[in-house]
């Protein structure tokens, strides 16, 4: 790191000082408490879950930032003296449990959150990420808000925390499909912590590019259709790649929405700018078949504060605030 100990102490108490009206008892949701790509500390990311910090070491050489995280983790204890467990995950390691989750100190981490009025089945240590993205709570209020009476079909789902939000709205049937089984069954999980009926058919484990193709052989179509893959990965079925071809998975699963439905797209490529987002959506929707509807925002303690942001993303968001960028498309079966 560049900063000294006591100039990285002085960044981490001024991003926690702006995010302390967020830490309300009883202290069971979760937040971010530090966004080191933005606030100062490249390399350090440091969020909540209920009363467990979780500290994400993503250095290209986690040796340089390896002796500083024990007192990083003490500096948050002494602040927020009802913390219970400190975990410590490495991007880099070189095991998996350095990678999903290593104890610095305390209990068990913490298995639920609450959002919204919503729980949230977590397992902190199963995945290199937390199980549970913080960048997407805004939208996960504009679902429950959205899609009452509604069939929604969450894709990507991970473990079905978008999903979730549209079932505590009062939607009417949420499938939700992801490549693995053991990322549903935490969304299961929330659904049972909600006291909802898991109805096993309505979540899919296997590849989407097969599910799309089985649903659209189908006529199988849906009110809402949640699109929030990962960057890039590739499967046996096709190949997702959002900083090159983001169109081609909206064009994927348009025929999945009903006349007048929507499509909600999220895009998290970091080095894709906002600009050139907009015009791949804009460009979609000449036809008059689609239409960008809403634009909606990632949370402050995400993006850190005007105060407490020191350095922006590698390619400019803007109209979207975050890299992580999320429109609401309207999906029209003749032009307009």
């Amino acid at each position: 790191m560049k900063c000294s100990p006591v100039s990285s102490e002085t960044l981490l108490s001024a991003a926690l000082d702006a995010r302390l009206p967020l830490l309300t008892e009883p202290h069971n949701t979760a937040l971010r408490l530090f966004n080191g790509f933005f606030e100062g500390l490249p390399d350090l990311v440091v969020d909540l879950y209920a009363a467990t910090l979780v500290i994400y070491n993503y250095a290209e050489d986690p040796a340089r930032l390896a002796a500083w995280v024990p007192a990083a983790a003490e500096f948050y204890r002494a602040r927020l003296p009802w913390l219970s467990t400190a975990l410590v995950k490495v991007r880099r390691g070189a095991t998996p449990e350095e990678r999903n989750g290593r104890l610095l100190w305390g209990g068990p981490p913490a298995r639920r959150v609450r959002e919204n009025g919503i729980w949230y089945a977590l397992n902190l240590t199963l995945h290199q990420d937390s199980t549970f993205y913080l960048d997407t709570r805004l939208l996960r209020a504009w679902l429950k808000k959205n899609s009452t009476g509604l069939s929604v079909l969450n894709t990507f789902a991970y473990t079905g925390s978008l999903g979730a939000a549209c079932a505590a709205g009062g939607a009417a049937r949420v499938f939700q499909a992801d490549l693995k089984a053991r990322f549903l069954n935490l969304a299961k999980d929330t659904f049972a912590l909600n006291g909802w009926k898991v109805n096993r058919a309505d979540f899919w484990a296997g590849d989407f590019f097969r599910l799309a193709g089985q649903l659209r052989r189908r006529g199988e179509t849906f009110d809402l259709v949640i699109l929030d893959p990962p960057f890039f990965s590739e499967t046996s079925g096709g190949r997702v790649d959002l900083v090159s071809d983001p169109a081609r998975l909206i064009n994927k699963v348009r025929p999945l929405v009903r006349q007048g439905g929507r499509l909600v797209a999220v895009n998290n490529a970091l080095f894709t700018s906002g600009a050139v987002y907009l015009r791949v959506l804009e460009a979609l929707g000449e036809g008059g078949y689609l239409a960008v509807e809403e634009l909606i925002p990632v949370p402050e303690d995400v993006t850190g504060y005007p105060a407490t942001r020191v350095s922006a993303p590698p390619a400019d968001p803007s109209p979207f605030n975050h890299p992580t960028k999320i429109a609401v498309l309207r999906v029209l079966r003749g032009p307009a």
